[in-house]
C-alpha cells in the first residue's frame, strides 16, 4: 500500500467514524425525545382510554358535574374580567415609568406563580377570614368572604393575576414609544395615545395573558380548597370535584378531567395562534 491510498483510507475512516457519530448523536436525541412524548402523553390518553362515551355522557348529567362546570366557567369569567380591569393599568404604569419600588411592585405581583398553593389559601383565610386582618371588621357589618363563591373568585384572582400582568406588561414594553410620540406630536391626549396606539398595537399580547389567566383561574385548586371550602354548587369548582367523586364515582371525575384537559389544550393552542398571527 503506497502512502496516497494510505491517506486515502484514512480519510475515509474518519468520514465513517464522524457520520457514525452524527447518526448515534441523531439517534439518541430522536429516543430522548419520543420518551418524553410518551411521558406526556400516556397519563392524558389513558384518562381517554379509561372511560367509554356512553359513560361519559352519563357523567356529564350527574348535579355535581354541572354544577362544578358551570361554577368553574362562571368564576374563572368573573376572576379574568376583575384581573384585566385592575392588571392592565398597573401593568402599563411598570412598563412605561420608573418609579423607587418598581421591583418589589413587580416581585408582589409575581408572588403568586411561585407561592405554594396552600399558603396562598392560608394567607386569603387570615386576611379576610372571620378573624382575618381585614375580616374582622368586614365581619362586623355582616360581610363574610371566606367559604362562600366571593372567596373562589378572590382565590382565582389571586393566582391567575401573575399571568395576565406579566403577558400585558411584556406586551406594553414591546410597543414601539415612536409611535406613541407621533400621535401625541398630532394632538392626541395621552388617554387617546393609550386607547387609539398603545392597547391595538399590544392586543395580541393583552388577548393571550387573558387565556392565560382564564386557565389558570379554571384549574386552581389549593387556594380555593383552603379559602372557600368545597361546598356543591356554592365553592366546588371542577378541580374540587374531581378530588371529590374519585372516591365515589372515577367515571365523574375523569369526565371533570377530560373536559380540563380539553380546554388546556384548546387554551394553549389558541394563545399559539394569537401570538403568531397578532390577533
Amino acid at each position: 500500500m503506497d502512502s496516497t491510498q494510505f491517506q486515502s483510507e484514512k480519510k475515509a475512516s474518519g468520514i465513517d467514524k464522524r457520520k457514525i457519530k452524527r447518526q448515534g448523536v441523531t439517534f439518541l436525541v430522536f429516543a430522548l425525545l419520543t420518551l418524553f412524548l410518551i411521558f406526556i402523553l400516556l397519563p392524558v390518553a389513558s384518562l381517554f382510554l379509561k372511560i367509554t362515551p356512553e359513560g361519559f355522557i352519563e357523567a356529564l348529567q350527574q348535579p355535581a358535574v354541572l354544577d362544578a362546570l358551570s361554577l368553574s366557567l362562571t368564576t374563572a369569567g368573573i376572576s379574568t374580567v376583575i384581573v384585566i380591569l385592575l392588571g392592565t393599568p398597573l401593568s402599563y404604569i411598570n412598563a412605561r415609568t420608573n418609579y423607587r419600588g418598581k421591583n418589589i411592585v413587580d416581585t408582589l405581583t409575581d408572588l403568586p406563580i411561585v407561592l405554594p398553593p396552600a399558603v396562598a389559601g392560608l394567607a386569603l383565610l387570615m386576611a379576610f377570614g372571620r378573624k382575618g386582618v381585614l375580616g374582622v371588621y368586614l365581619d362586623a357589618f355582616g360581610i363574610q368572604i371566606a367559604f362562600t363563591t366571593l372567596a373562589v373568585i378572590f382565590a382565582q384572582v389571586f393566582v391567575a393575576s401573575p399571568f395576565y400582568i406579566r403577558q400585558a406588561r411584556a406586551s406594553f414594553e414591546a410597543v414601539d414609544i415612536i409611535y406613541e410620540n407621533a400621535a401625541k406630536t398630532l394632538g392626541a391626549s395621552k388617554f387617546e395615545v393609550l386607547t387609539k396606539v398603545t392597547i391595538p398595537i399590544a392586543w395580541a399580547g393583552l388577548v393571550s395573558g387573558s387565556i392565560l389567566s382564564f386557565a389558570r383561574a379554571l384549574g386552581e385548586f389549593g387556594a380555593t380548597i383552603m379559602f372557600a371550602g368545597n361546598y356543591q354548587g356554592r365553592t366546588q369548582t371542577m378541580p374540587l370535584a374531581i378530588y371529590t367523586t374519585m372516591q365515589s364515582s372515577m367515571d365523574e371525575a375523569i369526565s371533570l378531567s377530560i373536559i380540563l384537559v380539553a380546554i388546556s389544550f384548546a387554551v394553549i393552542l389558541t394563545v399559539k395562534y394569537v401570538t403568531k398571527r397578532g390577533v
